[in-house]
């Protein structure tokens, strides 16, 4: 099981930037896959989720309205179009599999982790 991110990058504030998770070794279309977020110095936090049949969950209430999360089953890829990106949005982002079909909010019950891409957004 591998899940890739990417796309991230330095954009400046009020930009727009997609970022994607690439998935192999399962049957994608039977998981959620969920997106979280750490910022430098502080704990790592969920963004969002999108469940096995397209359901998006939006953890944040600063991201809701702006974050848009979608899926290619036929790809393996799941996609974070992010817009309006605000300087409190830096971070490193990773994709993860939930253990099952539906999204939840808790990082423990993610079994498997890309790794990070990093979105910087200047002032």
């Amino acid at each position: 099981v591998q899940l890739q991110a990417s796309g991230g990058g330095l954009v400046q504030s009020g930009g727009s930037l997609r970022l994607s998770c690439v998935a192999s070794g399962f049957d994608f279309e039977d998981y959620a896959i969920g997106w979280f977020r750490q910022a430098p110095g502080k704990e790592r936090e969920p963004v969002s989720c999108i469940n096995s049949v397209g359901d998006s969950r939006y953890w944040l209430n600063s991201v809701k309205g702006r974050f848009t999360s979608s899926r290619d089953n036929a790809k393996s890829t799941t996609y974070l179009q992010m817009n309006n990106l605000k300087p409190e949005d830096t971070a490193a982002y990773t994709c993860a599999r939930a253990n099952d079909r539906d999204c939840h909010v808790l990082s423990p019950l993610y079994d498997y982790w890309g790794q990070g891409t990093q979105v910087t957004v200047s002032s």
